[in-house]
């Protein structure tokens, strides 16, 4: 099969005062001279329409976790299983060299988002093709799943082989690669619990975020924390006609909608009682460090349509994203929204909401204290209900560890400059469960763009970045062995 990559090739340049120089040199030139089978084997694993929210993709999904196996397998692994769970199945894998080294354990999952709209893709979403744009001008890989995860930890599997075979693995590494992200991770809390021993290690490395952009590379060393909620806003006993009951009655579809206005006020601040008690104060000194990515308000707005932008007010567009908490109205629905008209006032009407919160704040604390703000501020002649869904607590890497200095030098090298620390606005509820019961910290170490339309249409992943990011992860395991 013709990947299409045509000639594109990126060489590194590794400093000369490595002592270890030549078994690295080595390992990037077997990566050099595979890339084109990288991507290939990438579009076999594309091509599987592993959607785990779809129970009509089951099969496809179980295929997936096979196929991720057999590349494991391949690639060098020892132990390699397609572990059962009460949901999708957990694909494991170690090599382990010498017990008196340090252990990476390296984090993915092999299950995608529904590609709904399937009208919006220029091609089907599950046919991996290669084109240029104007972000990736050496072309990106198109497909659901490019970005998000697999071709995130494919480049795992693939540095790993590109160690195995010029005989440079410098530690101990494990494998685990689950099927549930996209639906809550369900099943992976039960299965660690499980499995401490299997899973010992002494740094998780994840590649499902991104970096700042290509011209300005990161390592991730902050993620929000998530409480996410459905509110239920109750009136009359059924659907009502709007001539006969219009103007007497309360509405729910008008009462939700003044609740929810009211959460946020003109200002940005988020209204919630005691919201903010428990949220790090960041400071002036760090936000200086963050803020040396050089926000580009126009570009932002630019990029996704918009002639402004708003939020809590003090704070730039690069903090508010990332720094501070928020809240946001996902959906939102009730009465009829069907072809033509039908006049009534509906019984009930509903949203979904979700709050993204920072050190120190958890979801059990801020989904009380909305549910009790929710109720307090609902007038008497409606009921209303708040029921919980997820959450997640936030996760922050000091830049000053061993773990983020081992990406960051392992990311210069690569890229040939400065790598900054970056917090990012997004959530991954499972780093704080790790390091509860692991005991290990997480290496956001991701090299996707957050103009990858991960969860959209025409999800893409950039050449450049999948190759960097193979060539990243030895750079990566060769730093961190270091004592």
């Amino acid at each position: 099969m013709s990947c299409c990559c045509g000639t594109f090739f990126l060489f590194l340049h590794v400093p000369t005062n490595n002592s270890n120089n030549t078994t690295m040199q080595e390992t990037l030139n077997y990566i050099q001279q595979n890339k084109e089978r990288y991507v290939e084997e990438l579009f076999e694993l594309l091509k599987i329409a592993s959607i785990s929210a779809d129970p009509a993709y089951k099969d496809e999904v179980l295929k997936c976790a096979d196929e991720v196996a057999k590349y494991l397998k391949n690639a060098g692994a020892d132990n390699v299983e397609v572990c059962k769970t009460k949901g999708y199945p957990i694909v494991f894998g170690d090599k382990i060299i010498d017990k008196n080294l340090p252990t990476v354990l390296v984090y993915g999952h092999y299950d995608v988002q529904p590609p709904d709209p399937l009208d919006l893709w220029k091609k089907p979403p599950f046919e991996p093709y290669i084109e240029k744009t104007e972000i990736h001008p050496e072309g990106a890989i198109f497909a659901r799943g490019s970005a998000d995860d697999k071709g995130q930890f494919f480049m795992h599997i693939k540095a790993f082989e590109a160690m195995m075979q010029t005989n440079t693995l410098p530690c101990n590494v494990k494998f685990i690669l689950e099927g549930e992200e996209e639906v809550g991770s369900k099943s992976l809390e039960a299965f660690v619990n499980e499995n401490k021993e299997k899973l010992s290690c002494d740094v998780i490395l994840i590649s499902d975020t991104h970096i700042y952009s290509n011209e300005q590379p990161t390592v991730t060393t902050g993620l929000r924390g998530l409480s996410y909620v459905e509110v239920e806003v109750e009136g009359p006993n059924r659907d009502l006609h709007s001539g006969l009951y219009g103007g007497a009655v309360p509405n729910p579809i008008h009462v939700l909608s003044r609740l929810i206005a009211n959460l946020i006020d003109d200002d940005g601040h988020i209204k919630i009682d005691g919201f903010y008690d428990n949220v790090e104060e960041v400071s002036l000194d760090e936000r200086a460090e963050m803020n040396k990515l050089k926000d580009d308000p126009e570009s932002f707005k630019k990029s996704i349509g918009l002639n402004g932008v708003e939020g809590e007010k003090g704070y730039s567009t690069l903090e508010r994203t990332s720094i501070r908490p928020t809240l946001d109205c996902n959906g939102i629905w009730g009465g009829y929204t069907g072809e033509g008209a039908k006049t009534v006032i509906p019984s009930k009407a509903f949203a979904k909401i979700s709050m993204r919160l920072v050190p120190y704040q958890t979801p059990d604390e801020i989904t009380e204290k909305f549910k009790n703000y929710f109720e307090k501020t609902a007038p008497a002649n409606v009921k209303v209900k708040v029921t919980p869904h997820h959450g997640g607590m936030p996760y922050v890497l000091p830049s000053d560890t061993k773990e983020f200095r081992a990406a960051k030098k392992a990311m210069e090298t690569a890229f040939g400059k400065e790598v900054l620390p970056y917090r990012s606005g997004g959530s991954i509820p499972i780093t704080a469960m790790f390091e509860q019961v692991l005991g290990a910290k997480s290496v956001l170490m991701g090299f996707g763009l957050d103009s990858d339309a991960i969860h959209s249409p025409n999800e893409h992943y950039g050449l450049f970045n999948f190759y960097k990011g193979i060539e990243s992860i030895p750079l990566f395991f060769e730093n961190y062995a270091v004592k």
